[in-house]
């Protein structure tokens, strides 16, 4: 599991097709960073695991069910790309709870100033609009962002400039792709709701999914 908060850049340094997967070996900035062969890390939000450390490049496999459903289909060496380790037992949870499973990909479609923080509007698939809600959270990118609006079609996310300062959000611009994962929580309560409504006839759960409409899930 991951918090969404970005600890250090990294650089695409190598691309090596393999059959149905690639290996991407990446070299972080942060220098050292703290990781062994088989630990778990957040690249741009797809969580990949360590197959091997060449000096400081870190070599990771993935998969085609990885490459078909993020970003990494169009990946290109000299990529810029945001990476979080996983969490550990004792740690302080200040984004959200990220999982690392990408759910799909947007399209960013504009940015707008307003007081010094920016708004960005993503372009989301159509299975994934249930899930974003206005206060909200979303991973953009394994960015733990907070949504500021939601249409039919889109999800409006607010940036403040530390963010800006310290991922690769704005290396990126209008008409480019980004990774998406919706909030874990928002997920299970969407099933819960299904579930319930067809399985269960009785006024109680009813009543319970009424609420949960009523207040925003």
């Amino acid at each position: 599991m991951f918090t969404g908060l970005i600890e250090t850049l990294g650089t695409v340094k190598t691309i090596d097709h393999q059959g149905t997967s690639v290996v991407l070996g990446i070299l972080p900035d942060m220098s050292p960073f703290d990781v062994r062969e088989g630990d778990s890390v957040a690249i741009d939000g797809i969580c990949l695991t360590i197959e091997s450390i060449r000096g400081s490049v870190l070599y990771f496999a993935a998969v085609r069910e990885t490459l078909r459903r993020t970003s990494l289909t169009n990946c290109t060496t000299g990529r810029r790309v945001n990476m979080e380790r996983a969490l550990t037992l004792g740690e302080r949870l200040d984004g959200h709870m990220v999982l690392g499973h990408v759910d799909g990909t947007g399209r960013i479609n504009n940015d707008q100033d307003v007081n010094g923080s920016i708004l960005r509007t993503i372009s989301v698939p159509l299975e994934l609009r249930p899930f974003m809600a206005e206060k909200g959270s979303v991973a953009i990118d394994g960015i733990s962002l907070t949504i500021a609006g939601s249409t039919m079609s889109t999800v409006t996310i607010s940036v403040i400039p530390e963010t800006t300062k310290r991922t690769t959000l704005f290396t990126k611009k209008a008409g480019d792709i980004v990774n998406i994962e919706c909030d874990v929580i928002a997920r299970y309560l969407y099933r819960f709701t299904q579930f319930t409504r067809v399985n269960s006839g009785t006024t109680d759960s009813n009543s319970l999914i009424d609420k949960l409409e009523r207040f925003g899930f």
